[in-house]
């Protein structure tokens, strides 16, 4: 699958997940490899953002969506805001952040969003929990990013 750029910075993915954490986290012989066995039996208790990124990323790429990231400085200097990926809609743009955990925190896409406002379409949190909606932005499980949810789900007005 390879990568996608935001002008100077580039990131990797790898187009087989199962690759991908195999390669990550496989690093001793077949009867030792304690997190790499803790990992398939769902009991690595780490943050596993960037698996759930490369999975995400992995099904936007079989869905024929050109990958785009987007990052720049906070105001308050020191770190950078990274949004996960942005895909067109029309003339708009749709941000989307993955969350593995803590998925109350999205500073980076709310602070893109507010940056942003008048090119923003729908804003997407793709994580581990249920379909909710919060303010403006939809979250969804992530196992939604392999449905046709990018052409049906909207916002609710209220």
């Amino acid at each position: 699958m390879g990568m996608f750029k935001d002008s100077k910075r580039y990131k990797l993915f790898l187009a087989d997940t199962g690759l991908f954490v195999t390669l990550a986290f496989r690093n001793k012989s077949y009867t030792d490899n304690v997190i790499y066995q803790k990992l398939l039996s769902d009991k690595l208790s780490a943050n596993m953002g960037y698996v759930y990124e490369n999975l995400v990323a992995q099904m936007l790429y079989t869905a024929v969506h050109s990958l785009f990231y987007h990052t720049f400085p906070s105001n308050k200097g020191g770190y950078n805001y990274e949004v996960d990926f942005l895909l067109s809609e029309g003339d708009k743009t749709m941000p989307i952040e993955v969350k593995s955990s803590g998925y109350l925190s999205r500073k980076s896409l709310d602070e893109f969003c507010c940056k942003y406002s008048d090119r923003i379409g729908r804003r997407i949190l793709l994580y581990t929990k249920d379909f909710r909606q919060e303010g403006q932005t939809i979250c969804l499980p992530v196992y939604y990013t392999g449905l046709p949810w990018l052409k049906t789900v909207t916002y609710c007005t209220r």
